[in-house]
């Protein structure tokens, strides 16, 4: 069988290693050099702590299975089983992980919940104060910025998989062909359109209006720490923001103890990882009303510094980069993708949200099986 992948980001490229591992020839096409969107303006963390129940849960617990088995093979991924800490104060977040604790499947998810000491024990780099905090040992990190080079160093490695850059696909043509900005027609026995945030253009031609919505993001890297942050690193303003620490502790949590106005106002919460450099990227905001505004603004950056200097109880290293992403979200949240036929040999998977690092190994292997691969 020959697979025809459209975009080069991380859900299309885990396209083309299923397909490659499953013995088929793939031809994946980028618009770009290489991929300039949302896989690689992230975190690069594999996030199963926040997951909801279900179909989101199982699917990001596959997919970390996947990426510990592609790490092994592939090192330059930088897969790291790090596992994360969510550092709480007071008794309303201490609530909330407490109730985490206590769900039928934190066990799956790796949770425990540990005291200040024992927090520093696993990451002595956390100086500053805090009560407790909420560790998940499944969680883990691989290098977003050089990810998908590295799997397709080890894809062309195969003789089976050809990358074409610079080649905007502008058109289905017939089943199981596409013709791109160069005039090329690439025909195979199924094309799959991995085309990210990317749903105006050729998507709308072929799908029309997708229950997807695109969400903008803000982010920052710093120079190296200088110490090993042995973990990744949360606040408890995401408990506010992942599915899997709603609960009556969340609800007194969010009534009891308002984020910080400019948490609020720009939708926030703390993630940190520290990069194989030392450096530190630290984020994130979210927007979802367009059009987007094109500048990035200061005061979620400040706030963001203040969180992790708390946090590390020492300054934080100078910023050394500056970012804006965006990615694009099934507007029902609840679903993990939006996996469509659009012709017949023809398929668009898109809409992962923040998942997609996480997910998009699994997510391949769904739609590898569904398509009879």
């Amino acid at each position: 069988m020959k697979v025809i992948v459209v975009g080069g980001g991380v859900v299309g490229t885990m396209h083309a290693w299923q397909a490659v591992e499953r013995g088929h020839e793939v031809v994946q096409i980028e618009r770009e050099a290489e991929a300039r969107g949302a896989s690689l303006r992230n975190f690069g963390q594999i996030w199963v702590s926040g997951r909801a129940g279900g179909e989101e849960l199982d699917t990001a617990l596959r997919a970390r299975e996947l990426w510990e088995g592609i790490g092994a093979r592939v090192p330059g991924l930088g897969f790291r089983a790090i596992g994360s800490l969510t550092p709480v104060r007071g008794d309303l977040e201490l609530a909330v992980a407490e109730a985490a604790v206590a769900r039928p499947d934190a066990a799956a998810r790796g949770y425990k919940l540990l005291t200040a000491e024992e927090a520093r024990a696993v990451n002595p780099a956390l100086r500053g104060a805090f009560d407790a905090a909420l560790w998940c040992e499944r969680d883990a990190a691989v290098e977003p910025r050089t990810a998908q080079v590295e799997l397709r160093r080890a894809l062309l490695a195969s003789g089976r998989y050809t990358f074409l850059p610079h080649r905007e696909v502008r058109e289905v043509v017939g089943e199981h062909a596409v013709r791109d900005d160069h005039g090329d027609t690439h025909t195979g026995d199924a094309v799959v359109l991995c085309t990210g945030a990317w749903l105006s253009g050729l998507v709308r031609e072929v799908a029309g209006e997708v229950p997807v919505r695109r969400v903008r993001l803000q982010m920052m890297q710093t120079a190296p720490l200088g110490e090993p942050l042995t973990t990744s690193v949360a606040d408890a303003d995401s408990f506010r923001y992942y599915p899997a620490y709603a609960s009556g502790a969340l609800e007194a949590l969010n009534s009891g103890q308002p984020q910080d106005p400019t948490a609020a106002a720009h939708k926030m919460q703390l993630l940190m990882v520290q990069r194989l450099d030392g450096g530190l990227t630290i984020g994130d905001t979210h927007e979802y009303e367009h059009p987007f505004a094109f500048d990035t603004l200061e005061d979620p950056y400040e706030h963001l510094t203040r969180v992790v200097e708390g946090f590390l109880g020492r300054p934080l290293p100078a910023v050394r980069r500056r970012w804006a992403g965006v990615y694009a979200q099934c507007t029902d949240t609840s679903r993990v993708v939006h996996r469509q036929r659009v012709r017949d040999g023809v398929w668009l998977v898109t809409g992962p949200g923040g998942r997609g690092m996480t997910c998009s190994p699994a997510i391949a292997e769904t739609t590898a099986d569904e398509l009879g691969w």
